[in-house]
């Protein structure tokens, strides 16, 4: 079973300084017939104005992704961790039973562009963690490249849930196929730019929810850069 969810199904929030797209219930948009995919809680698409960002508040278990797609955003939390992620960076945090942190575009004439993840874990209370790793664009031109996994495969993130995430770029005849063995449900996002997966035309910011399918098709891409999630 496909079920399509375009880009302008989602929730908007307009604060000025931030531009965001909720694909999921978040904050103040509420819509009980998207509360998330499996273990899949929050996929926000953020544009954060220059010089601007998030002051330091808290989390609390939840496994926190970010992923910039243009920009950068500078990351400080009170684990002691601080850093600047740019695209190619994928950044895990496990809020585990507290965390505090803040994020800023620390650009002082260009605004930043990037998604926020939230997956809900598979245990709670646990201690907080941080990791970020890069993936260079070959890692993922015309593949589905593993970036979170709950075993760290293939140099992956480690996530404290059942989900794999990966990531792909896609032009021309590149494509990609992902199994789903039976169990398994999968969400594709588009990042940017337009793809063809399982014959449904996705352009960006829409998705596609995958349900009892052998796997998923990826191709015909135009600048594509697709986020694919294998759920249980």
């Amino acid at each position: 079973m496909l079920t399509l969810r375009r880009s302008e199904e989602r929730g908007h929030a307009d604060h000025g300084w931030l531009k965001s797209a909720h694909t999921f219930s978040f904050a103040n948009y509420y819509d009980p017939r998207h509360m998330g995919f499996g273990p899949l809680r929050v996929i926000n698409d953020d544009h954060i104005a220059a010089g601007r960002g998030f002051g330091t508040h808290g989390h609390r278990d939840m496994e926190i992704l970010t992923y910039v797609l243009d920009g950068a955003v500078a990351h400080k939390d009170n684990m002691g961790n601080g850093s600047t992620i740019r695209p190619g960076d994928v950044q895990r945090m496990s809020a585990g039973r507290g965390v505090l942190h803040s994020e800023f575009n620390p650009q002082p004439d260009r605004g930043t562009h990037l998604l926020q993840i939230w997956i809900e874990p598979n245990a709670v209370g646990i201690d907080p963690g941080y990791e970020e790793k890069r993936f260079e664009e070959a890692d993922k031109r015309g593949r589905l490249r593993l970036v979170a996994s709950p075993d760290a495969a293939d140099g992956s993130v480690l996530i404290h849930q059942d989900a794999r995430l990966y990531v792909g770029l896609f032009d021309g005849d590149e494509s990609a196929t992902l199994p789903l063995p039976g169990g398994r449900r999968a969400w594709v996002h588009v990042a940017r730019g337009k793809i063809t997966v399982n014959g449904q035309a996705l352009v960006d910011g829409d998705a596609l929810a995958v349900e009892d399918e052998a796997g998923i098709s990826l191709e015909k891409g135009e600048g594509a850069e697709v986020l694919v999630f294998d759920l249980p």
